[in-house]
C-alpha cells in the first residue's frame, strides 16, 4: 500500500518535513517514490508547499495520507479539489485554481520565529520554570 506522509530532515530540534510518497512498509527516513512537497512547522504560520498536480494525482490511484498529511491537505485545500476532481472537474482548472489561490496568500518569512533551545535547554524545562516562576 502506498502511503502519503512526512519525511523528517533538518538539524537537531529544527525539524522540517518533506512530504513524500512511499511504501507503507518502508521506514520514516527510509525509501521513497516521490517528494511532492515541504512543511516547515517552525514558521508562523507554519509554512507548507504542495504540488498540487503530483497530490491529486497519488490521491487519485489509491495513495493514503497519514493523519498529519492528511491535516496539512485540508489546511493547502489539497482535500477538497480532490473531492470535486472525484465528481468530474478537470484536473487542469483544479491545478490553476491551487496556483492562483498560492499567488493570492499572505507572504509567508522564511524565517524561523521559533529559535532553537539553547544547549541543555529544552522547550519543557523552559515551560516547567515559567510556571515555577508564576507561582
Amino acid at each position: 500500500m502506498v502511503r502519503i506522509r512526512l519525511r523528517r530532515i533538518g538539524l537537531k530540534k529544527q525539524p522540517s518535513y518533506r512530504i513524500v510518497v512511499a511504501d507503507q512498509r518502508s521506514s520514516r527516513n527510509g525509501g521513497f517514490i516521490e517528494i511532492i512537497g515541504f512543511h516547515n512547522p517552525r514558521t508562523e504560520p507554519s509554512t507548507d508547499n504542495v504540488q498540487e498536480d503530483r497530490a491529486l494525482y497519488w490521491l487519485s490511484v489509491g495513495a493514503q495520507p497519514s493523519d498529519a498529511v492528511a491535516s496539512i491537505f485540508k489546511r493547502t485545500g489539497t482535500l477538497e479539489r480532490y473531492e470535486r476532481m472525484r465528481k468530474g472537474e478537470g484536473i487542469e482548472a483544479l491545478v490553476a485554481e491551487a496556483v492562483a489561490a498560492k499567488a493570492n496568500a499572505a507572504p509567508v518569512s522564511p524565517k524561523t520565529s521559533r529559535p532553537a533551545p539553547a544547549a541543555g535547554q529544552s522547550y519543557k524545562k523552559a515551560r516547567e520554570a515559567k510556571a515555577n516562576a508564576a507561582e
